[in-house]
């Protein structure tokens, strides 16, 4: 569990400090930390901290408890209030606008992000591919350009907010009485108002429509990639800009093959002849199939390497991982009688072997060094 920070640490003050110094060191935190002006990614945690501090020290019943008992005196049956006065506000514009006499007008914002999965296949991701897909997304109305008015009428000026798009009210807060400049609700901000209403939005200036949207695999993706095609999303309000649209990409396994990085893994089965004598097969590989020659007395896990037949390397081109190929000598369950009697005279004239642990590491060893 985080332990909390002294609250006078907090605001950067000592404990005999005014109601004035309190109040100046709040607003020089709080403009440093807000989330509107603080990108850092902790920022918002650290405003929520200097917020709470300033509501216990800028209170005199519960500065002295804070003073006598630290964070327990002013939390939960101790009569702290914690976060309550900041969340019921309304969160850091509101708190921020009020106290600092900024304006809450929000005008034309952007559009919520999408999401969509693409499921493609092995070979595609080794390779590329064009996909296509069709998504719900809000737009703006084709009707009335997103004017919100029907074609051919007129629109006017807001009687609430005279066209500012902006009204004043009075709120009192921990700090004392403020005046907050807060988006007119009649207009929702734009300023004007609409006196017929687009008959195909009904005055909302956007619509639901369905597009098929076509998006560029790129060769040697992974499973789990994710792809942004900017601009794609939803329409923002009020003609704000669009959202993004996200695909995340799912690669189908493969019956054949694995991959590990940038590599492809194979097994291929051989007979207890071939391996023993040695022979050529064709192996298949994502190109197609590719000649490979097994010496005389291959063992089962012994692998094999075929150059530049992986992935492609992302954003270097004309580089290929390999392809890696494990050999596995069957043992056959069923034999004929000729070949049971073949293979009791071959018994006879081998022996039985002196099997050890090998000093590489054996056989798993052999392969996992050779994947890795």
């Amino acid at each position: 569990m985080t332990q909390q920070r002294d609250y006078y640490e907090v605001l950067g003050v000592p404990r005999t400090a005014s109601p004035e110094d309190l109040k100046k060191a709040f607003r020089q935190q709080a403009l440093k930390y807000h989330p509107d002006r603080n990108k850092d990614p902790d920022a918002s945690d650290q405003f929520k901290e200097v917020n709470a501090a300033y509501q216990v020290l800028s209170d005199p019943e519960r500065r002295t408890a804070y003073d006598r008992f630290g964070h327990a005196g002013v939390t939960n049956g101790n009569g702290g209030r914690g976060f309550d006065d900041f969340q019921n506000f309304g969160g850091f514009g509101d708190i921020f606008d009020a106290f600092f006499g900024g304006s809450s007008r929000k005008g034309p914002s952007r559009g919520e992000d999408l999401e969509v999965e693409v499921s493609i296949s092995f070979i595609e991701s080794a390779f590329g591919a064009e996909k296509e897909f069709d998504i719900d997304r809000t737009e703006s109305c084709e009707h009335c350009g997103g004017s919100r008015a029907e074609p051919g009428t007129d629109t006017s000026t807001c009687a609430t907010c005279g066209g500012s798009g902006e009204v004043r009210r009075v709120q009192r807060m921990v700090f004392g009485q403020f005046q907050q400049i807060a988006q007119c609700s009649t207009c929702s901000g734009t300023g004007s108002t609409v006196q017929t209403p687009c008959t195909n939005c009904s005055g909302s200036g956007t619509e639901r429509r369905s597009r098929r949207i076509a998006v560029e695999i790129p060769a040697g993706i992974e499973d789990g990639s994710r792809i942004v095609m900017r601009g794609q999303g939803a329409q923002g309000a009020l003609n704000g800009p669009a959202g993004d649209l996200y695909i995340f990409v799912r690669v189908e396994q493969h019956e054949l093959f694995d991959r590990h990085g940038n590599d492809v893994l194979a097994e291929l089965g051989i007979n207890v002849a071939q391996a023993t004598l040695g022979t050529v097969l064709n192996v298949p590989t994502i190109d197609g199939e590719h000649e490979i020659k097994l010496p005389a007395g291959t063992q089962t896990g012994k692998v094999f390497r075929i150059r530049n037949a992986g992935f492609p390397h992302m954003g270097r081109s004309g580089r290929r991982g390999d392809q890696l190929v494990a050999v596995k000598v069957a043992t056959p369950k069923e034999l004929s009688d000729r070949q049971r009697e073949l293979f009791e005279e071959l018994a006879d004239s081998l022996g039985t072997p002196d099997v050890g642990y090998a000093e590489d590491g054996g056989i798993l060893g052999r392969i996992r060094d050779a994947f890795s």
